[in-house]
């Protein structure tokens, strides 16, 4: 075996804590993957060492949810600055499941044919009491579906790929989004005009100012501290070594959790495939054990060579590529935005691993972000509309928080009475399938702003997503719903036959400031319109006789109506975008 390279203990804040980056070596290729370090650029400056002008937006960190931000706000024509304290893309497995939700905001983001190409789809799982199957899950996929419910994607991969979107952007648009590697954020200060910021990289430091900054730096983030910011929540005890090994099996790409197994009795395994013949390894250290100890590469060897034996493997070669140590928590600051300063991701809140929240919540930030943080920097929007970004995401982190610490308790449960609880509910799911049920993992999904301050009553309708839901996903008769779902304000009227439109509205829309265009689908055999889709799709959607969704540019539904009444367009497009005071 071979020694791999290791991650300092992370803990319930952050999650994993990346390697040190050597300023000499690049990290080891894993797989198919090769590293590439990135040189530092300092802009030119004044000769007080300040960089000239403001920009529109800097986004410290340049993880997936900076990434995904920049390219976001690069959809709506913003300018942004991205400063990376690394120079290269993250090193090891990190966050490797990708939800259907995250690959929708892919799309917009132009990558999604690399994630697709890449990433492995899987559907379900299987949970195992010591050497029982005790559960099956599927997670929800028909043929309504174009993507995939999940994909396994190393981080690495999902960074680079995001990285060369950036690249392709600035070849079209030089200087759209201005990535700055190996460039550190040492101090922060704002006023009502921006933010002043300090970075030092290898060839010095000097000052930059930016009319909003995002803070998208992870757990350990700098401007979180610096502002005298803190995560609070719930923090647990349990913690997860994490493991990835090159093994060439021939398993299915499916999730597979052991309870209280034989070769680790008292603990919890996880298994998952990824790209490139790795699989990635979680497994709960019991109390006492040393998680220094548990991150030394003989422990490692011993305990992954035990493990492939039990499943029938350990004949097969394989060798670790990347260890760490995991400890969950679901945490939140109060407020994500601090007068000209918003956050995402790790640097708003923290998530247990169990559910695959982490990335995919923060790509719901990003993309929930982009469109509010550019009408703002264009002057389309209002302050108040990053308010709402705050009220929604958090209201989001709530939802996400209480699935993801039941599937915690129970993954890790945090006293001996959790603990009886779930020997009770193993023991008794092989032969009551209804017990099983408390196995479930509770995979991630999209989440209703049912509180938004940006929605506008409507109408009820038999069905279809509810004001503050995302847009489900619908077969048409060529293509996909999402195929028409810009990232702009989208009027989506449904059997345009029957639903008519005041059309002094609609040009009144069309020619405002805001960015709006109308989609119609119709029944086959109806001209003039963009698709066409069956009746199921238009039962679905609560549409029979005929409906009409305002879509916010993140695909989320700001209005709904029967019939769009003359005059209540405009005020819902304006509610949307923050052009009237917000009330909660």
């Amino acid at each position: 075996m071979t020694n791999s390279p290791a991650a300092a203990p992370g803990d319930a804040a952050g999650g994993p804590v990346p390697p040190p980056a050597s300023a000499t070596e690049l990290p080891p290729s894993v797989g198919a993957f090769h590293y590439t370090r990135y040189k530092p650029w300092t802009p030119p400056l004044e000769h007080d060492g300040v960089e000239p002008g403001r920009h529109p937006v800097v986004i410290a960190g340049g993880g997936p949810v900076g990434m995904a931000l920049a390219l976001g706000l690069a959809n709506h024509g913003v300018r942004c600055v991205i400063l990376e304290a690394d120079d290269t893309v993250c090193v090891g497995s990190r966050a490797a499941c990708i939800s259907r939700r995250s690959l929708e905001i892919m799309e917009r983001l132009g990558v999604l044919p690399d994630f697709m190409a890449k990433g492995l789809p899987w559907t379900g799982g299987r949970s195992f009491y010591k050497t029982a199957e005790v559960f099956r899950f599927e997670m929800p996929h028909d043929a309504r579906q174009k993507l995939p419910p999940m994909i396994n994607l190393e981080q690495y991969y999902a960074e680079h790929y995001l990285l060369e979107e950036i690249f392709r952007r600035n070849e079209a648009t030089p200087g759209l989004i201005d990535i700055r590697w190996g460039t550190e954020l040492t101090g922060l200060a704002q006023d009502n005009e921006g933010v002043t910021l300090d970075v030092r990289n290898a060839e010095g430091s000097y000052r930059l100012h930016g009319q909003w900054l995002a803070a998208c730096d992870g757990g350990q983030s700098f401007v979180r501290k610096a502002m005298g910011l803190a995560l609070e929540g719930t923090g647990y005890e349990g913690r997860y070594v994490i493991i990835d090994i090159e093994l060439h099996s021939g398993h299915p790409t499916e999730r597979r959790a052991w309870f209280d197994p034989p070769w680790n009795p008292g603990s919890t395994v996880l298994m998952h495939r990824q790209p490139d013949d790795i699989w990635r390894i979680d497994y709960q250290l019991r109390p006492g054990q040393s998680t220094e100890e548990a991150l030394q590469p003989a422990a490692v060897a011993e305990f992954v060579q035990r493990h492939l034996d039990a499943i029938g493997e350990g004949h097969l070669l394989w060798k670790t590529v990347w260890t760490s140590v995991y400890r969950a928590g679901a945490m939140t600051l109060d407020s994500y935005r601090h007068g000209r300063v918003v956050f995402a991701g790790n640097a708003a809140h923290a998530m247990p691993i169990f559910g695959v929240r982490g990335l995919n919540s923060g790509f719901d930030d990003a993309d929930n972000l982009a469109w509010k943080l550019a009408f703002v920097a264009r002057g389309l929007s209002g302050a108040s509309l990053l308010d709402a970004y705050s009220q929604e995401r958090i209201e989001a982190f709530h939802v996400n928080a209480e699935n993801a610490m039941r599937s915690t308790e129970f993954m890790s449960p945090p006293s001996r009475g959790f603990d009886l609880l779930r020997e009770a509910a193993l023991s008794l799911s092989e032969a009551h399938r209804g017990i099983a049920q408390l196995i479930n993992p509770r995979q991630t999904q999209a989440v209703r702003y049912a509180a938004s301050p940006l929605s506008s009553p409507g109408d009820e309708l038999p069905a279809g997503p509810l004001p503050g839901e995302a847009m489900p996903e619908q077969q048409l008769e060529r293509g996909h719903l999402t195929d028409w779902i810009a990232p702009t304000f989208t009027l989506l009227v449904l059997r345009p036959d029957v639903a008519l439109l005041p059309a002094a509205d609609i040009v009144r829309a069309q020619q405002g400031a805001l960015p709006f265009v109308v989609r119609t689908i119709a029944s086959p055999g109806i001209a003039g319109v963009d698709a066409h889709a069956s009746a199921d799709v238009f039962e679905a959607l609560g549409a029979q006789d005929g409906a009409v969704y305002l879509l916010r540019p993140d695909g989320h539904v700001a209005a709904r109506w029967r019939r769009l009444p003359p005059g209540a367009l405009q005020p819902a497009l304006e509610r949307a975008a923050a052009l009237e005071p917000l009330s909660a």
